[in-house]
């Protein structure tokens, strides 16, 4: 039970986890990776090693710690653990462990002149909350997809039906389940959880959905990342007929509801969640914007797709924005070298009085976003109507 005293004191730890809370939880992430290889599938290598997982960890923890009277004021950071947590499909025994090795490392890396019993006591009794709100959310989640239309729970065996090379990098698969059954509905913007085993190895994935749901299939589209265990997997050796295990659909990254105009702005693969987003928006008959930016022509997916979709619907301006112009080929970019707030403020719906009544929805690597964040904010673009997903652990959009 967390009492007010417990809530005082977690609230207390707030300067130490602001100074130290990477370094902390850094501590944990090797303690439990070390003694529970069990839950190593869960965690990608790339991010520990990058440092973004233990960098997100530690934000959700302050945020946590700075909200522990009012935790609505997270805003959608909870819903965004339980979606990642519900396509990796996390259960109840986990927080067991990760709740026994945090509270070790704050033991063990505050010491005990700083970590009494009374700071480890307040800190067991906030997690035991955190996890059991989490849980909760978690297992109604569980439920919901269980009992869906073509829904599921835990793995389901998919067969890949296509592989279609999309760039350079990015490949796209359509899978089909297996068992010839309907699948699953989902929203545009969601992505599914990939259970797979590669050279003996377990590990776990999230990929966004690219295509509009169609009740029969799926389709992903994977860019293949240096040293990436997974993404070069999928396209060496997964082939037309190769079975996959796959987690039900689940993500907060999606459109909602207004009459305002809409813009997308991606950056190399985070064109992938908003290509149905791009379909479901045009729908609604609202203008649309389409700024893709891409490393060069050769990398550029769906540009094809874009055009396409221009045909048919003149309510849609797309712009592309190339690092690199090698000059060859029709299909020219917009915008040369990295995208700018000069060119976002031409391209995106004009500004009244300093304000661009407009949603805008973005995507794509961190400093990618971290620039977007802050050009659309320069550019007049309300902080309540920017909208964006991050690909592996959410950060802090400075």
């Amino acid at each position: 039970m967390l009492s007010q005293s417990h809530r005082a004191i977690v609230a207390s730890t707030v300067p130490l986890l602001e100074q130290g809370g990477e370094a902390l939880i850094t501590h944990f992430y090797n303690t439990m990776l070390a003694e529970h290889p069990e839950v190593r599938p869960y965690f990608n290598a790339a991010h520990q090693a990058s440092g973004d997982q233990p960098r997100a960890l530690a934000n959700s923890v302050l945020m946590y710690a700075k909200n522990i009277d009012r935790l609505e004021a997270m805003g959608p950071l909870a819903s965004q653990i339980v979606s990642k947590h519900v396509a990796l499909q996390i259960q109840p025994a986990h927080y067991d462990i990760v709740g026994a090795c945090l509270i070790r490392a704050i033991a063990e890396v505050l010491g005990p002149e700083i970590a009494t019993r009374d700071v480890l006591d307040a800190w067991t009794a906030a997690y035991g909350q955190l996890a059991e709100i989490l849980i909760g959310a978690e297992a109604a989640r569980y439920d919901e997809q269980a009992q869906a239309h073509g829904g599921w729970r835990g793995d389901r065996e998919f067969t890949v039906v296509s592989k279609t090379p999309e760039s350079a990098e990015i490949t796209s698969f359509v899978l089909a389940p297996s068992d010839g059954g309907p699948v699953m509905d989902f929203k545009p913007g969601q992505y599914i959880g990939l259970h797979i085993h590669v050279d003996g190895e377990e590990l776990r994935r999230n990929y966004s959905l690219s295509a509009s749901p169609n009740g029969s299939t799926y389709r992903i589209s994977v860019k293949r990342e240096p040293g990436g265990v997974v993404s070069n997997h999928l396209h060496d050796h997964v082939q037309v007929g190769s079975k996959l295990q796959l987690n039900a659909p689940s993500g907060i990254f999606t459109l909602e509801a207004g009459d305002r105009p809409i813009s997308f702005i991606t950056g190399g693969v985070g064109v992938t969640p908003a290509l149905p987003l791009l379909e479901q928006a045009l729908a609604t008959g609202r203008p649309v914007t389409f700024i893709q930016c891409a490393r060069n022509a050769q990398v550029h997916a769906f540009r094809d797709t874009i055009e396409a979709a221009a045909q048919r619907h003149p309510q849609l301006s797309r712009y592309y924005c190339y690092d690199q112009d090698d000059g060859a080929g029709e299909a020219r970019p917009h915008g040369v070298g990295y995208l700018t707030r000069e060119q976002l403020e031409a391209w995106l719906p004009e500004a009244e009085d300093g304000v661009r009544d407009v949603d805008v929805y973005f995507l794509g690597p961190k400093p990618f976003m971290r620039m977007m964040r802050k050009h659309l904010h320069e550019a007049g673009v309300p902080d309540g109507q920017v909208h964006f997903e991050f690909f592996g652990p959410a950060a802090a959009l400075q």
